[in-house]
């Protein structure tokens, strides 16, 4: 299937966002997630930022630091002849005796960028949602916006040394936040929020991370406050289809259609391709899958998906309805923001609600897939 690009993605770049800092260079502008508010459009864009190095001998990195009773930006400077560090992967230094102890070699905040019709963003030229704890000492990212109510519900990564958790934030006007807090313990990411209550309770998406067995899939939970969450099950796994057979995650914040409940998620391959897929849940029991896509959605094609900080990669965490057309908003290759549309109407054929009858048939589909 195809979803029509827009035909001046990328919608925003690198060039287009002013460092944090004099001595920052940001590198990457993706990720973000997309909520309409007041009649803008609201893009929480992920910046990931390093940091301005002349001599070729050394590398410059940014991480937190507590100072007192604050954290800090501060960086640590690297000599790359030093044998105890392994510096061949540009997004990270390990130690070689635990690769487990790593630096980041950018550090992630969130910005917020407007646009009145979609296409055309100013960014902030300070970031909203900054690293400012333990946990986000290697940077904020990927946020999803959720409104619920009169307020706006962020959720984001938290990423440090002790792991990927992630963490809760609100507003109300975009202007000023308030940070909730941890609401998934390290290493889980992913996060999809429910936009109302279902049958009492709060619902999310989650994709937890496991070590020792298993590979990582969307699971669900539910909460009465947004804050504690619990009666936690994997909703549905990887398929034996290619595209999304190594691992798959949430992506944006779910959406209520006329069909049900609409998630695109991300699938991943055994190269690190990374897509998007499409799948329907029940509208009043959300641990219930009723439709999923057997093909990509969207796959890397064009350059600027297929070539940049980490290649072949779309990535979506938000996406709007207007008109009855589907505006994906996706950051590509870890490096720029772009956009898709497909109608509704065109996707429902694709994922074959028209064709099966009933929803026995199509849970009997389902499991055949799954």
């Amino acid at each position: 299937m195809v979803v029509t690009r827009f035909e001046k993605n990328p919608i925003i770049t690198p060039s287009m966002v002013t460092p944090s800092r004099p001595d920052f260079k940001v590198e990457g502008t993706f990720n973000a997630g997309i909520v309409e508010c007041e009649g803008e459009i609201i893009m929480l864009l992920r910046v990931a930022e390093s940091v301005l190095c002349e001599d070729p001998d050394e590398i410059h990195v940014p991480t937190l630091v507590k100072r007192g009773e604050k954290w800090i930006v501060d960086v640590k400077i690297f000599e790359r002849s030093d044998p105890k560090y392994d510096f061949s992967d540009p997004r990270q230094i390990s130690l070689r005796r635990n690769p487990r102890d790593v630096f980041l070699t950018s550090l992630s905040h969130i910005r917020i960028a407007r646009s009145v019709n979609g296409k055309d963003f100013i960014v902030d030229d300070r970031p909203f949602i900054a690293p400012e704890n333990r946990y986000e000492a290697f940077g904020c990212e990927d946020a999803r916006v959720t409104r619920i109510g009169a307020d706006y519900y962020i959720n984001y990564s938290s990423v440090s040394d002790l792991g990927i958790s992630t963490s809760l934030a609100r507003t109300r006007d975009f202007e000023c936040v308030e940070k909730l807090g941890l609401i998934f313990a390290p290493d889980n990411r992913d996060v999809c929020l429910f936009p109302e209550k279902i049958n009492g309770f709060y619902w999310a998406l989650h994709r937890p991370a496991p070590l020792h067995f298993g590979v990582p899939e969307i699971w669900i939970a539910k909460s009465p406050d947004l804050i504690h969450w619990g009666d936690h099950q994997r909703l549905i796994g990887c398929s034996s289809d290619a595209w999304d057979q190594m691992k798959i995650g949430g992506g944006a914040p779910m959406v209520k259609t006329n069909k049900g409940w609409l998630q695109i998620y991300h699938g991943v391959d055994k190269s690190q391709r990374y897509c998007l897929g499409a799948l329907l849940i029940d509208e009043n029991d959300p641990t219930r899958v009723i439709a999923r896509m057997e093909s990509p959605l969207l796959e890397p094609r064009d350059d600027y998906e297929v070539d940049g900080f980490f290649s072949q990669v779309v990535f979506t965490c938000g996406v709007i309805v207007r008109d009855d057309v589907l505006h994906i908003y996706y950051g590509a290759a870890d490096e720029v923001m772009a956009l898709g549309t497909i109608p509704l109407k065109e996707l429902w054929r694709h994922m074959s609600l028209d064709l099966i009858s009933g929803k026995e048939s199509i849970e009997s589909e389902m499991r055949e897939v799954v």
